[in-house]
């Protein structure tokens, strides 16, 4: 599994410097309080890392050897992003358990010693062992390799994949630095030398440099490192150290890289997928499979200690998995156009920015913002990934992207921001309808035509909606441009089914819309109001009723993510008047603008015209 200057298996990222620096620099190095944070620290290095990548790209491409493949880099420098600004929330974990040791437990308290010259290159060399052993557990041992397999996923070697990084190591990894603090080494001197064994690793990671003789011999080198990423029979779990390949000589496990045998690269598990949620979560879910479907309790534990692979003989036989075979490792490339291409580029790149920005700010940033703004790059990630891998479309990462924004900004009251986002989230649900409507294979099918219309017509008045909304005194016309909206996807939703199929999630919808009138009118709702209001919550829970029943009718799945995204519009509703009508909560805006854009976007997308099977007459048909 190899290294990188943001590894996961190193206990500090750049971004854990600052908890070191402020807390330990006092006693042992008073003149790094004037350091850049390392949340800066990182925005500073990121152009020059980028810088080197164009590089090696470039002299790939004059060699007629380019190691690089745009998806596949983007999905790397994205686990490097999610990677760094998920480490913002993890430094307390990463750093303040060290730092404890540090203070209560540590054996030795010498720090002349440790921060003299020899004393830097001890704990450098100490560092770089603790390092080693980590990286060896973490490919023999399940539950770190859950972690460390984000930075093995790549088919490609290049200096992206150095980038390629983890969010869930510091869970477990701090475990392998503790006899560090035990021997008393400060944090601060731990948080340098892990500084510089990450920095060391990026540059390994490229197929461009050769052997290098001696050199080989003594230190992680490309050729070193290259075994290390390689899933061929004869390399697998081979050359773990860090900076020294020493430590793999003396503990029997390195391997020297054979001209004769090309290195592949990847997993034996490949990943096959461009979502950066998943490439952190599918160990951790394969794992979990396992562990539930165990029938001895020992095996369920088991399952996370053992080797990666190791299944308990019960579960392998109830549900096989195919041996690995080298034969027949296949790239992942799905295709992508030249358009989708420059605008996943460019989306790509606007994304970095916000990165950068949110990591200058860390440090001095409010952890509700920052959390906030962590939402908003996952989902922009997320997105991305999505539109390489051909699941999604470019107007569906508009959607998604500024349904974010506009969530965000709201909660945070950047009210010219939110002006902006909030109507731009039906725009582009708009036009990505229109273009559903133009790729239709047969242009006269009128009735899938009016279909989509109609479904345009429901979002326009939501839009209408929406734009009302953001401003004082105009609740009314907000409230009737929504009431326009479910009436129509009430009629969309009948298309193709009968009226309110299902009795049953007929009488439920409206049984909770009657619920929540009552609370609101005990709550406080005010007297003008309560006949529009009550016109709303009828509407709302028919509109929620046709959809289930449209579901029940059909049973696909386009239905049932439609059924949802009706019964998610009542939940956003429910508190979109709970918090105006009866008591303010906390994050208000969030909680419902969230709600309403997951409903929005789930009617927006899987709204598809149904043929429904025969179905018993309904309540308005017995009438």
């Amino acid at each position: 599994m190899g290294a990188g200057p943001f590894n996961e298996a190193q206990p500090s990222s750049l971004t854990d410097l600052h908890a070191v620096g402020q807390g330990a620099c006092d006693r042992t190095l008073p003149s790094l309080k004037m350091m850049p944070s390392p949340s800066q620290i990182i925005v500073f290095a990121t152009p020059v890392f980028l810088v080197l990548i164009l590089l090696e790209w470039a002299w790939g491409k004059r060699k007629q050897r380019n190691t690089y493949r745009m998806a596949d880099a983007i999905n790397s420098l994205g686990l490097g992003v999610l990677s760094q600004i998920s480490a913002v929330f993890m430094s307390l974990l990463r750093i303040g358990i060290y730092t404890a040791a540090f203070e209560y437990v540590a054996l030795w308290r010498a720090d002349a010693f440790w921060t003299s010259w020899y004393g830097w290159l001890v704990a450098l060399l100490f560092y770089d062992l603790c390092y080693y052993w980590l990286h060896r557990m973490g490919h023999e041992s399940a539950v770190l390799w859950a972690a460390h397999v984000v930075h093995h996923q790549s088919q490609h070697y290049n200096l992206s994949t150095a980038l390629r990084q983890t969010s869930s190591g510091a869970l477990l990894g701090w475990i392998f630095y503790l006899p560090m603090a035990l021997a008393g080494v400060p944090p601060v001197v731990f948080g340098v030398v892990a500084l510089i064994d990450l920095l060391y690793q990026f540059w390994v990671h490229t197929e461009h440099v050769p052997k290098l003789s001696w050199f080989d011999r003594w230190f992680c080198s490309p050729s070193n490192h290259r075994v290390h990423h390689a899933v061929n029979d004869r390399y697998l779990d081979k050359n773990y150290g860090g900076i020294l390949i020493i430590w793999d000589r003396i503990f029997g496990s390195f391997k020297e890289e054979d001209e004769r045998e090309k290195p592949l690269y990847g997993t034996r598990a490949p990943l096959n997928s461009w979502d950066p949620l998943w490439a952190n979560a599918e160990v951790y879910w394969a794992l979990a499979q396992d562990s539930w479907r165990a029938r001895r309790w020992s095996d369920k534990l088991r399952v996370w200690l053992k080797p990666p692979g190791w299944r308990p003989p019960d579960v392998a036989a109830r549900w096989p998995k195919s041996p690995f075979d080298i034969t027949t490792v296949r790239l992942f490339e799905p295709p992508v156009s030249r358009g989708v291409q420059w605008f996943a580029g460019i989306q790509f790149i606007a994304l970095l920015a916000g990165a950068a920005l949110f990591l200058w700010r860390a440090d001095s940033a409010p952890l509700i913002d920052s959390a906030l703004w962590f939402g908003v790059l996952l989902a922009g990630l997320w997105a991305v990934g999505g539109l390489l891998q051909g699941r999604i479309g470019i107007w569906q990462v508009l959607m998604i992207e500024s349904a974010a924004l506009a969530s965000v900004t709201a909660a945070l009251g950047l009210m010219d921001g939110h002006r902006v986002f909030k109507p731009m989230v039906m725009v582009c649900a708009i036009a990505f309808v229109a273009t559903r409507v133009r790729a239709l294979q047969a242009p006269t099918d009128k009735s899938r035509i009016r279909f989509e219309l109609l479904l345009a017509l429901g979002l326009g008045f939501s839009m209408l909606g929406d734009v009302a909304l953001m401003f004082e005194g105009y609740f009314i016309p907000g409230l009737m441009a929504f009431l326009f909206a479910h009436l129509t996807y009430i009629a969309l939703f009948k298309r193709g089914v009968s009226w309110f199929p299902s009795r049953g999630a007929l009488l439920a919808t409206l049984s909770i819309g009657l619920g929540m009138y009552a609370f609101l009118w005990v709550g406080g709702l005010p007297p003008a109001l309560r006949i529009p209001v009550a016109a709303y919550v009828i509407v709302i829970a028919l509109m929620a009723a046709q959809a289930i029943g449209r579901f029940r009718a059909s049973g696909d799945r386009e239905s049932l993510m439609v059924a949802l995204g009706a019964s998610v519009f009542m939940l956003s509703d429910a508190l979109l008047a709970i918090n105006r009508f009866v008591t303010p909560f906390p994050l208000a805006q969030l909680g419902v603008l969230v709600t309403y854009y997951v409903a929005q976007i789930l009617i927006t997308v899987y709204a598809r015209p149904v043929r429904a099977p025969q179905v018993r007459p309904t309540i308005l048909e017995s009438a």
